[in-house]
This record gives structure tokens, C-alpha cells and sequence, in this order.
């Protein structure tokens, strides 16, 4: 499952694909039927790529990532609207055993249910995840957005007309 590039933005509902950067912020596109574009400035908005959260373990945190791969293999996922806390709690274990249930609440477990759901019709669900970029080491991969290629301005060359040169000096009277 590849997940780069999507990410959540914190009092947005649903997901979104970064698909630029300009100099407020990041350029996103929802992942829903409208496709709508917004730009989220970085300053003011939080936002997290699907693919760096984590839930809260019992011994150590679990990857999304990881928990959604295994929400493939579900049967029949309930439905996020009708169901109640005890049906969602009972599939996360079915799913996420080693979850710390104390610091996972019912309304996290309805997020990834809808989030699944969002992402289980698109093309990336299927898709190799890319190899994770060392810490410091340059990407290899191609940016999103390319940088812009500099400007090479000739200096002006300076004009002869009838043999007089149009550079003018001033003169000092005193």
C-alpha cells in the first residue's frame, strides 16, 4: 500500500493528495468525488502524512500503515455511522490486538475505518510502498513540485549610432 503523499489535515474531514506547494502553504486535493483543491497554510493548519501515524500500543506503536494492510483481509467492515463503540472495539483487536485500549478511543477506530474506506478504491491502494528515505540522505525521488529554473539576463550591449557612442558622461562646470 502506498500512502505518500496522502495526509490528513487537522478540522478538514476526509483525506487528501499533496499535490503542490506555493508560498503560503501546501496545495491539497480531496480524495472525495468533488475533488476539491485547497490550499492549507502550514502555519496555521496540522497536517499528517497517512503514512508517519502511528496508534498507541501496549508495548510500542503500531503503524497505520500496518493496520490497514490487515483491514484488508476483514470480511465485512461495519458501517462507521450505525455502529457502536463495543462492534468497532471488537474488530480493532480482531485487527490491532496489541493496541493500548485505555488511549484508543472508539472515535480513532471510526477515522481508520473511514480512512480505509476513502483509500480501498484508489489506484495506490495496490501499489508497492516506496522505500522510506534515509534520515539526512538526499531523495532520489522526484519532487512534487520542481523547482524553478534560473533566469540568464545578457547584459545589454551598448549602441553605436552615426559613430557616437550613446553613453553619455556629464560634465563638471565650475
Amino acid at each position: 500500500m502506498n500512502l505518500r503523499g496522502i495526509v490528513s489535515v487537522s478540522g478538514k474531514p476526509g483525506l487528501f493528495k499533496l499535490i503542490g506547494q506555493n508560498k503560503s502553504g501546501f496545495i491539497l486535493e480531496s480524495l472525495d468525488e468533488q475533488k476539491t483543491k485547497i490550499v492549507v497554510n502550514i502555519s496555521t493548519a496540522k497536517m499528517a502524512s497517512l503514512e508517519d501515524i502511528t496508534v498507541f500500543g501496549e508495548n510500542e506503536d503500531l503503524r497505520l500503515l500496518d493496520i490497514l494492510e490487515k483491514l484488508k483481509d476483514v470480511q465485512s467492515l461495519p458501517d462507521v455511522k450505525k455502529a457502536d463503540g463495543q462492534t468497532l472495539r471488537n474488530l480493532f483487536l480482531e485487527v490491532a490486538p496489541e493496541h493500548d485500549v485505555e488511549k484508543v478511543y472508539a472515535s480513532d477506530i471510526k477515522k481508520i475505518i473511514t480512512w480505509f474506506n476513502i483509500i480501498k478504491e484508489l489506484p495506490l491502494f495496490n501499489e508497492e510502498a516506496p522505500e522510506p528515505l534515509a534520515e539526512g540522505a538526499a531523495s532520489a525521488a522526484p519532487s512534487l513540485v520542481e523547482a524553478p529554473k534560473p533566469v540568464v539576463m545578457e547584459k545589454p550591449k551598448a549602441t553605436k549610432a552615426a559613430g557616437k557612442s550613446t553613453t553619455r558622461l556629464s560634465q563638471k562646470s565650475k
